[in-house]
């Protein structure tokens, strides 16, 4: 199985003062506070603002004002040649950059990421097959045709990426009011429930989505199962009809079937026979996500162990890399996973190690040879191996620039 092209960005192929055991504190893993600040230390201030900044000038790179429009994913290093220059926006990162925005709460954030949202409603609303589903990635530089169709870079439908658009839906309806963006989320909750919910097979829970070739995924992913359980208990309060409620445990008790009695940690999911556990790799996401998902404290285990094994130490930055495959390089993006579960969890310690990982992904910021001082790196350097299948370069990412922001500005996304 792979893991799963759902955020897994398809074409991936082919001083920092804390050594990677320094990251682990001697603390406890009691969860001991279940909510985060809204706020930033006048440190990462500065930090912050050139994070947004780089955001904002992603997203104004192929059109402006109120125009429809998606921000490329990458900049810099290996995505851009003297002669090509690779310019896919993922939708799972477009929804993080939508809920960066939705962190930040100015109403210069608040108005991108409507626009942003309208522009992943539009896709929704004018894709070829026209179930409801959004695609894997868009094409940011011809976006629409002169005819008006879409211009799909990958045309997969993973289940976690229709989760990711349908929390960012959620989270907008939520913020500004607009019932377009409710409808728009129940299309996507609607498609999950009917194309890839699984109670034949168990442990029970969600498949994988569908392929480039709307072929079915029959693999259960955690990640995917996290996302959706997130996502069905957003719906569950804001329409008030608790089959969402329902639904939402079904993927969480799937999650629950996939942690390790012993280590803690939780496995990738399941074979292709939606049965068999996959036990290789074992991903950072899953871990760090079922707690800021759930606030249950039986997946601070999970914290505990990537904090135990996949700290890491690369190119004058600490934090942690994707899996345990590959522990030579910092993923930036996992680094801030942690960060804000560390925020979340408020263990012993907890606190003091979030700003210290929050203080490395600066150092990446200001230090990445690719860099432009504003954004965030994917990797700290080329060819983290994730252990699916996918390399990670240290260039500039959305994704990982909005997960810098949120877990600075202490903001859950996986809760209303």
């Amino acid at each position: 199985m792979s893991h799963l092209p759902s955020r897994r960005h398809l074409m991936l192929g082919g001083g920092a003062a804390l050594a990677a055991g320094a990251l682990y504190p001697a603390t406890a893993s009691a969860a001991t506070s279940t909510t985060t600040s809204a706020t930033t230390s006048a440190a990462t201030d500065p930090s912050v603002r050139k994070a947004y900044a780089f955001l904002a000038d992603k997203f104004d790179e192929y059109g402006s004002g109120t125009a429809l429009r998606v921000p490329r994913s990458y900049t810099g290093g290996f995505f851009e040649t003297p002669t090509w220059t690779f310019v896919s926006s993922f939708a799972y990162d477009d929804a993080l950059v939508i809920l960066a925005w939705l962190a930040s709460g100015t109403t210069d954030d608040v108005r991108r990421a409507t626009i942003l949202g309208d522009t992943l409603l539009y896709a929704q609303a004018h894709d070829p097959i026209g179930d409801g589903r959004t695609r894997a990635s868009y094409q940011p530089d011809s976006f629409t045709t002169l005819t008006g169709s879409l211009d799909i870079g990958s045309p997969a439908a993973f289940t976690g990426n229709q989760a990711w658009v349908g929390m960012a839906f959620a989270q907008l309806y939520a913020r500004t009011g607009r019932r377009r963006f409710l409808e728009g989320a129940l299309l996507e909750a609607d498609w999950i429930q009917d194309k890839t919910y699984d109670a034949d097979r168990a442990p029970y829970g969600y498949t994988g989505g569908r392929t480039a070739d709307d072929q079915p995924n029959t693999f259960k992913a955690t990640e995917h199962n996290i996302d959706v359980g997130a996502f069905f208990t957003m719906l569950a309060r804001l329409t008030g009809k608790q089959v969402w409620r329902a639904r939402a445990q079904v993927a969480f008790s799937f999650v629950a079937a996939m942690q390790d009695p012993a280590s803690g940690h939780t496995w990738t999911g399941t074979d292709p026979d939606g049965v068999t556990t996959n036990r290789t790799p074992i991903p950072e996401d899953t871990q760090t996500w079922a707690y800021l998902a759930t606030l249950d404290r039986r997946y601070s285990r999970s914290v505990d162990w990537v904090l135990s094994n996949l700290s890491t130490t690369d190119a004058g930055v600490s934090g942690v890399s994707y899996s345990d495959t590959d522990v030579s390089k910092v993923w930036l993006e996992g680094t801030g996973h942690l960060a804000l579960t560390l925020k979340a969890r408020g263990a012993q310690g907890d606190a003091r190690l979030a700003a210290r990982l929050l203080a490395n992904i600066e150092r990446a910021q200001a230090t990445t040879p690719n860099g432009d001082g504003r954004g965030i790196p994917s990797a700290s350097s080329d060819g983290l191996d994730t252990g699916f299948g996918d390399l990670y370069y240290a260039s500039l990412h959305t994704g990982a620039t909005a997960w810098y922001l949120m877990a600075a500005k202490g903001w859950n996304p996986f809760r209303l």
